[in-house]
This record gives structure tokens, sequence and C-alpha cells, in this order.
């Protein structure tokens, strides 16, 4: 396994003060297994981040947002992420899961409390902490604005 730093393009997408997130899927050989996340993935050779974040969302579900703002970028010692934002313009029903054990809408409340009850899954589970921090930064932003 390589100790080199990934790079990941991530899409904040809200509706009526909710913001959609993906339940990843319980595997232990993924990362964050059994956490609630932002939807978007790993770039590929080549790829610019804004190219990244619409095929991710097309890829995990066939969603493609009509304009994506770059919020920010978010480097650890793990991964740079680079953040992208934009309305949800379609209903839940609409959107199909491709990747993910379940995905809903979040409340700013769910996601101060860092867990998030699954239908789909019955049980309770935390919310990925970089994804809490990317949203409670965005939130304190657009409050802010």
């Amino acid at each position: 396994m390589s100790n080199s730093i990934v790079q990941v393009a991530i899409a904040i997408l809200y509706q009526n003060d909710k913001f959609l997130m993906q339940l990843r899927d319980d595997i232990p050989n993924i990362v964050y297994p059994g956490h609630w996340g932002l939807f978007g993935g790993h770039l590929e050779p080549g790829e610019t981040p804004d190219i990244a974040v619409k095929r991710e969302l097309l890829e995990e579900i066939s969603y493609t947002p009509p304009n994506l703002i770059e919020f920010g970028c978010y480097p650890d010692e793990k991964a740079i992420r680079y953040i992208y934002y934009a309305p949800l313009t379609v209903e839940l029903n609409q959107l199909v899961l491709l990747e993910g054990w379940d995905m809903d809408f979040l409340t700013i409340d769910n996601i101060e409390q860092g867990i998030y009850y699954s239908q789909k899954a019955q049980g309770i589970y935390p919310l990925v902490s970089t994804a809490q921090k990317i949203l409670l930064d965005f939130i304190d932003k657009i409050s802010n604005a």
C-alpha cells in the first residue's frame, strides 16, 4: 500500500437547509465503513477536481448539478479534499443510489450531533469527522454571508 497523499473531490448538496449525505458501505476494506459522508471520490490520473466531482456524482447517484461552486480545499496528512457545493435541484426519490448503503438529508442539528439514524440500515451511524467539519464550516460561512 502506498503512503502517497490521495486527492479527492467532494460535493456538498443541499436543499431547504438540509444536506445530502451517503451512508458508506459497512465493509472493512474501505475508508470510514459504516459512516455518513459526502458524495465524491478520488481524482483519476490527469483529472481536474471539478471534472472528478461531476463524474463521481454521476457514478454514485446518477446526478449532475447544473452549477457546482468551489468552496475550499481541506488538506491533511492523508488526503487533499477539494470541496464544491450546489443546491440539489431534484427530489431525493429521483436520485439513484449506486454506491453506498443509504442516503438521506441531514439537518444542521443532525450534523452538529455527529450521528444519524438510517432507516435502510436500521441503526445509528457516525458522521465522518472530516465531513462533519466541512459541513459545519460551510453552514457557518453561509449563515454569516
